[in-house]
């Protein structure tokens, strides 16, 4: 039987994208996850789904036993910074601890290559702009930490055994599948773009902008948005590297251009023609004033670069959305 990668969260929004381009690509996998905030229907005909949680030891062993996996994909976690800061043990739980069960499971079944899906919270607020990989890593939130927990524990088990990793730490995944049939699903998001879009089509009265008094041009946050089909090609530009022997490295994952949320607004505006009414309100817990990556490192030794830009990122989701509400498709919980 054919090796496959195994795509843990691969019914989430940035897994279900990774999936449809690993399909595309011919490139067979497997998906396993909880649907807690994935959607069945996501996964493309043909591809293995495993229902079950990272948590139980059993369940994601059956997986390895069942499969033969080569690579691995770790998408499964919980995301939402606001969340992490009220209830830090769900996301040590969800994060970390359901990590080290997969990766026993890994390193149980001599599965050598494995990429994980960090984020840009690591680096809490960043000292210098662009951050590098190289810059201090201090979490302002429990989700920033337990994601910085799990890259520590793939460094020393890389050093232990015969184990090499790729981390990729995000900086604002957003945007939609071109086509129309992917894209962000969770009805209580917290994500920028995909809540201006729910007011453009009339989901939601009004955007809450949390602080407009930070020490930015205008007052919002400075983000790096990057495309969700950038992202998945990063992946797979670093599972060919993996394959051809690259050691164990981390990379960003950016545009290296820093957008307000006002400017992302405005855009949002300009791309679908609706007015977005605005409301200001209090800064939200964990949330740094700026962070912009530098993706050089990512340039030079993957030869990757994003391809999309803001109009492009709005657009897409725009199209999923109009095409979401033709097919009255359920937004997950």
């Amino acid at each position: 039987m054919k090796k496959l990668i195994l795509v843990t969260g691969g019914a989430g929004y940035i897994g279900s994208h990774m999936v449809k381009t690993l399909s595309e690509t011919a490139r067979p996998c497997v998906v396993f996850d909880n649907l807690s905030t994935g959607n069945k229907k996501f996964i493309p005909k043909g591809v293995p789904f495993v229902e079950g949680d990272l948590r139980n030891k059993k369940e994601i062993a059956k997986v390895f036993k069942r499969y033969p996996i080569e690579l691995v994909m770790h998408f499964a976690a919980s995301i939402v910074v606001p969340e992490s800061v009220k209830n830090p043990l769900k996301y040590y739980e969800n994060n970390v601890a359901a990590s080290i069960n997969l990766l026993e499971a890994v390193l149980e079944q001599d599965v050598k290559r494995f990429i994980f899906s960090s984020t840009a919270a690591v680096y809490g607020e960043p000292k210098t702009i662009p951050v590098t990989e190289e810059d201090v890593t201090e979490p302002k939130s429990p989700y920033g930490a337990s994601k910085l927990m799990v890259e520590r524990i793939l460094q020393d088990i890389s050093k232990a055994h015969n184990f090499f990793y790729v981390t990729l730490r995000y900086f604002n995944a957003c945007g939609a599948h071109p086509s129309g049939t992917l894209g962000p699903t969770n009805k209580h998001e917290t994500l920028l773009i995909p809540n201006i879009i729910r007011v453009a089509s009339g989901k939601v009265k009004e955007l809450t902008i949390y602080g407009d008094d930070y020490p930015t041009p205008d007052g919002t946050c400075l983000r790096d948005y990057i495309h969700v089909m950038d992202l998945c090609q990063a992946h797979l530009l670093a599972c060919d590297a993996l394959k051809r022997g690259m050691k164990s490295d981390l990379f960003n994952l950016g545009n290296e251009k820093g957008l307000s949320v006002k400017e992302v607004v405005a855009m949002v505006e300009k791309v679908t023609g609706r007015n977005i009414p605005v409301k200001i309100s209090a800064r939200r817990p964990g949330d740094p004033a700026r962070i912009v990556a530098s993706g050089q490192k990512a340039r030079r030794l993957l030869g990757w670069r994003p391809k999309m830009d803001l109009k492009e990122i709005i657009s897409t989701a725009w199209k999923w959305e109009l095409a979401r509400a033709k097919r009255n498709f359920k937004e997950n919980n």
